[in-house]
């Protein structure tokens, strides 16, 4: 090996024998791991991006501002949102709007939104379950 050597010249010749490589359980979660509430503006449809990114981390909490995105172009905002919900509902997390300018994604590790309203004042409402959930 060319880098015998340098091996020797730093008192590694131990190290020879380990093996090159560690095995890793991914099914361990982390549990030193925080929760993270970051926000996001939504000004282009290419922003939504980094919030699949921070998502797609696990335990980030995605607060999306879309008032510039709803103003500017609503087509690209019902593309961006739709974007998000599917990536959300592939991670089982959740997703409502706050109010009508707020968006709120969480990833099913972090924890569950909770409707207000009961399930039959919900339905006595007709809202839909494909629906955004509106606090």
């Amino acid at each position: 090996m060319a880098f015998n050597p340098f091996k020797k010249m730093w008192g590694k010749e131990a190290a020879e024998n380990t093996t090159d490589f560690i095995e890793i359980d991914l099914e361990e979660e982390r549990s030193d791991s925080k929760v993270l509430i970051k926000t996001f503006v939504l000004k282009a449809y290419d922003d939504i991006n980094g919030i699949l990114n921070a998502l797609r981390e696990g335990y980030t909490i995605a607060v999306i501002d879309i008032r510039p995105l709803k103003a500017k172009d609503v087509i690209e905002l019902k593309r961006a949102v739709s974007k998000v919900k599917k990536t959300v509902e592939a991670l089982e997390g959740k997703i409502a709007g706050f109010g009508e300018n707020i968006v709120i994604a969480t990833p099913s590790k972090v924890f569950e939104i909770q409707k207000g309203m009961s399930e039959s004042a919900a339905a006595e409402s007709g809202r839909s379950s494909e629906e955004i959930e509106r606090f």
